[in-house]
């Protein structure tokens, strides 16, 4: 299915959207579920990182993908916002129900503080990788690989050296910090390069957006059915962290993608996409 692009304005600024929407046909509609499924991507990516997994799930229902402030085609926010604000603008375009949130990384952390602030609106959670608001910080437990990668990336912020950010991002984050280098090669690995190359460009600020919500303290709350799932090639000290979610969260599942870090979709989107599948039933 074609995918259509998507405006959505709040307050005067633009928001790129990706929009699979329901076959045209009216036999697919019927066999159709009317379910709508947003895919938030990760802060080191755009919604494009999303599109090679959505065009496996487009029998599932309507499925979004949009681009945060900052990333991809939503330029800078030219002032403050909060990215739950954005994400329920996008959802209102399409649909007045509850909605299914599938979040990576940074966009996992917005579908938790979504299911915190307004649960009636989320029907469920498939969470990849998740940053958490409000997760203690234990810097003593890193592995030594990813300490030195994250030590090296300081130096290089410090530095102003874009290049070698965005290298060593891809280093953490596609290939994982224990992996071979350029252990992902071809498109994804340009996909992943031409999407952060941008962001490190808007010189994106990782706290922008923040809704100032403590999720870790109310994870248990949460009682949306929820599918927390992580690659084994992932910083270890966060897949401590998301052993931890799924044992909190009270209807959740876990599921490791072997073979994977960080961004697995990226690599193997029909193994993600299966993931999805699943969660939704």
């Amino acid at each position: 299915m074609t995918v259509q692009l998507m405006l959505v304005e709040v307050a005067g600024y633009q928001i790129a959207a990706s929009l699979w929407p329901v076959g045209s046909d009216r036999a697919a509609v019927d066999r159709t579920p009317d379910r709508t499924m947003v895919l938030l991507h990760s802060g080191v990516c755009d919604r494009r990182s999303w599109y090679w997994t959505a065009d496996r799930l487009t029998d599932l229902g309507t499925l979004i993908a949009y681009d945060r402030r900052g990333f991809g085609d939503s330029p800078v926010s030219p002032g403050p916002y909060r990215d739950v604000d954005d994400l329920w603008a996008v959802v209102d375009r399409v649909t007045d129900g509850p909605v299914w949130l599938v979040g990576s990384s940074m966009g996992g952390l917005l579908a938790l503080d979504a299911a915190v602030t307004s649960p009636d609106r989320v029907a469920g959670l498939v969470l990849l990788s998740p940053a958490i608001s409000g997760a203690p910080e234990e810097d003593e437990k890193i592995d030594p690989e990813s300490e030195a990668l994250f030590d090296r990336l300081a130096a290089a912020r410090q530095a102003g050296d874009q290049e070698q950010r965005l290298q060593l991002h891809t280093r953490l984050w596609l290939d994982g910090p224990a992996a071979t280098q350029a252990r992902v090669t071809g498109p994804a690995r340009e996909l992943a390069l031409t999407m952060n190359r941008k962001i490190l460009s808007n010189d994106f600020d990782d706290e922008a957006g923040a809704a100032g919500v403590d999720a870790w303290s109310q994870l248990e709350q949460i009682r949306a059915p929820a599918t927390v799932a992580w690659g084994d090639l992932d910083v270890p000290l966060l897949i401590d962290q998301w052993e931890q979610l799924a044992a909190r969260l009270p209807q959740a599942q876990r599921r490791v993608l072997p073979g994977t870090a960080h961004l697995p979709y990226l690599e193997q989107p029909e193994r993600v996409a299966d993931v999805i599948r699943e969660a939704l039933g």
